[in-house]
């Protein structure tokens, strides 16, 4: 079909012309990453514009703020005025939900995001809990630290976002099979429950909202009472982006408002980018879910990326079985560097950084993406030994991560001197992590002590005495009474190596992660996490109190605040849907990436994600041993497809054409309408603008060009 809305600056594919003008009611179009998903929509919307929908009945939606973001500014970018986007409701799915609740509710949602309200709230579930359960079941594990806390948080996400909270589904009567069929734990499932029955009054409203809990409230309410959904505007089209991270929630919603408005959707997804199914995304919405809901679905495939190069397209095709195709006339490049030991692949990442550099590249064009957070370690030392200033957008950076703070906290303890730590907000953190690791939870009091603490740091090392049997210490027998006793007595110069490998091992660190963090692979990160910081104090070769020095100043460099001049540095799963100049993973090797202990086809997903990131450079460093190198470069076949992909660039060079201009427009007024009309122009809806088509005689409107 003939396309009424014609783009500035790009030339569509014939697939993405398929879509833009597809006729059925429901449509999703399967893309491959870099293959314009969201250009693709923005065409989408403006031929419904074109066609003369009303731009107020079209709803676009995200899944996050930056997508939501970034669809408006597609729009702009192929040619409609910002006037008539502004019209367009474009939404992330929690903004409608709010929309929505709002209308139902007779009033303003608001959202409580303070951590320490949350807190509270948690805590108080946590004793209702204690009050009705312990003694009948032995397994509950009702700590209240910040780490016990947040770990609940994150399971109730998931809970909410599979829509398994439901107690009708899996009744009431036998907690500890609900909690198996739910996938949680015992003490996650009990703890949810009440802190749900505390949320929402017995008339079924929230008594107060957190992230996520707009678009869960709407889904159980659509759930309950289908009604619900004439609340949604009489929308004629519907857009939705990133389908991949859709959840069982924001498909609930998107499927009653489909059917309430008989809307026109059109959803894009890639189905190998589905890395956050722990939060309820699945490939099955793209593959079978929407085909059920809407059996006359028509689907429409997007294989051309405009990311990158058929060098790496191709790679990535042999990797994900697929048939992508690269529509960019340029070589995108793929290194590979290897590394023996820790160090060396740290080493490896700064030289890849500093030849981009010296390649004339903006550094904050650079991202180096890890399979996991505690592979920064040795990597944030080098790139702060070597000068190099980095940001770590969502993943913490190693000084700031609980199982090191712990450590820290040992070292400010042996050495007498917590007034080393500058800022305030990391002493806290830093007294709670003692307290975590160490097994005094966070009993009642301990908030107000942990500040205390905090504003007067010369009092850590009376109070954790005191609190293990006096200053002797000679009462108590656990663990870190046995730590507190050793470190009292080191001397400040011992080698700071010998001195954490001790603490760790008269700790049992490993299995103290498996008692803080529930998760076992959480709990395996953290052990390595914390292996790699004993490894950098050995290998500093500094005493006690010379690498307390250094850490402390290189936190000061690390959370420096800068505009440029910065690398990225983030785990994979952190950076979907973003993309960079020149892409580094490093620990490329089996046990690492990937990770044996996660499924097989998330973990694949994951490393398909961070190697489509990259637009120009990809480097790929693996351990110098072939044996020990990841499975994914060798399904790659790089070497292999290189001599095909050349031959596809000369294709894409020799048929490349310089984007001519369709369309000329014009300056034409409303009072020169009927004039323009008879010479031959046509009027363009979209841009509210007269034009003429390329090869028209341009003479007869001479006084309406530019």
């Amino acid at each position: 079909m003939t396309a009424y809305f014609i783009p500035n600056r790009i030339r569509p594919t014939g697939e993405q012309l398929d879509l833009q003008t597809a006729t059925q009611p429901v449509v999703l179009g399967e893309a491959n990453a870099g293959a314009a998903k969201t250009t693709t929509l923005a065409l989408r919307i403006a031929e419904s514009i074109a066609r003369k929908v009303d731009p107020a009945r079209i709803l676009a939606l995200a899944f996050t703020p930056e997508a939501r973001d970034v669809l408006r500014q597609r729009l702009q970018d192929i040619g409609v005025p910002w006037e008539t986007v502004a019209q367009v409701d474009i939404l992330t799915i929690e903004e409608l939900a709010m929309r929505s609740l709002a209308q139902l509710e007779g009033g303003e949602v608001k959202l409580t995001l303070q951590p320490r309200r949350l807190k509270a709230h948690v805590w108080s579930a946590i004793d209702t809990v204690a009050e009705r359960y312990v003694g009948r079941y032995d397994t509950l594990d009702l700590r209240k630290s910040d780490i016990a806390v947040s770990a609940f948080l994150d399971a109730l996400l998931r809970l909410k976002a599979g829509m398994k909270l439901a107690s009708d589904y899996y009744g009431e009567d036998d907690p500890v099979e609900a909690a198996e069929l739910a996938g949680v734990p015992l003490t996650d499932w009990l703890v949810a429950q009440a802190y749900e029955s505390a949320r929402l009054d017995g008339e079924e409203r929230a008594v107060f909202r957190t992230a996520f809990d707009p678009t869960y409230d709407l889904a159980r309410s659509l759930q309950r009472s289908p009604d619900c959904a004439g609340v949604f505007p009489r929308y004629r089209v519907v857009v939705c982006d990133e389908l991949h991270d859709m959840n069982e929630a924001s498909f609930l919603i998107v499927e009653a408002l489909i059917r309430a408005t008989g809307a026109f959707f059109t959803g894009v997804g890639d189905k190998h980018q589905v890395i956050h199914d722990q939060l309820g995304a699945s490939h099955a919405f793209l593959d079978f879910r929407f085909k059920q809901a809407f059996p006359a679905l028509r689907a429409y495939p997007l294989t051309t990326t405009y990311r990158h190069g058929p060098h790496l397209t191709m790679a990535i095709a042999q990797l994900m079985d697929n048939n992508a195709s690269s529509g960019v006339a340029e070589h995108t490049e793929i290194r590979q560097l290897h590394y023996d030991g820790a160090a060396d692949c740290a080493r490896q990442v700064v030289a890849a950084i500093k030849q981009w550099k010296d390649d004339k590249y903006r550094l904050e064009d650079c991202a180096v993406l890890m399979r996991d957070r505690h592979q920064s370690v040795a990597i944030e030392n080098a790139l702060i030994g070597a000068n190099i200033a980095y940001r770590t957008p969502v993943m913490k950076g190693y000084m700031q991560r609980e199982e090191i703070l712990f450590l820290r906290g040992v070292l400010a303890i042996a050495l007498a001197d917590f007034q080393a730590v500058k800022s305030y907000e990391v002493r806290t953190a830093i007294v709670e992590a003692l307290a975590v690791f160490s097994g005094m939870e966070a009993a009642d009091g301990f908030e107000k002590v942990k500040y205390d603490l905090a504003k007067e740091p010369q009092l850590l090392v009376g109070f954790f005495q005191g609190h293990l049997g006096g200053d002797a210490l000679a009462g108590s027998g656990t663990a870190f009474a046995d730590v507190m006793r050793y470190l009292l007595a080191v001397p400040a110069d011992s080698p700071a190596g010998d001195v954490l490998r001790e603490v760790a091992a008269r700790m049992d660190l490993a299995a103290v992660a498996k008692r803080v963090y529930v998760n076992p692979h959480e709990a395996s990160v953290v052990t390595r996490s914390v292996q790699g910081f004993i490894d950098t104090a050995g290998e500093s070769g500094l005493g006690l109190a010379a690498f307390w020095q250094k850490i402390n100043a290189a936190e000061v460099f690390a959370t420096r605040k800068r505009d440029k001049n910065f690398v990225f540095l983030d785990i994979v799963a952190d950076v979907k849907g973003k993309e960079f100049g020149h892409v580094i993973m490093p620990w490329l090797e089996q046990g690492e990436f990937p990770d044996p202990a996660m499924p097989p086809k998330t973990e694949r997903n994951l490393f398909y994600v961070g190697v489509s990131r990259t637009r120009q450079r990809l480097t790929l460093i693996s351990p110098a041993q072939p044996e020990r190198r990841s499975v994914y470069l060798r399904q790659m076949q790089i070497a292999a497809v290189a001599p095909k992909a050349d031959h596809a660039l000369r294709q894409i060079e020799d048929t490349a054409v310089v984007d001519g201009v369709q369309r000329t427009y014009l300056t034409a007024r409303y009072e020169d309408r009927e004039e323009v009309r008879q010479l031959g122009a046509q009027y363009d809806p979209v841009r509210k603008k007269w034009f003429i088509q390329s090869g028209q005689d341009t003479a007869p409107f001479r006084r309406w060009l530019n």
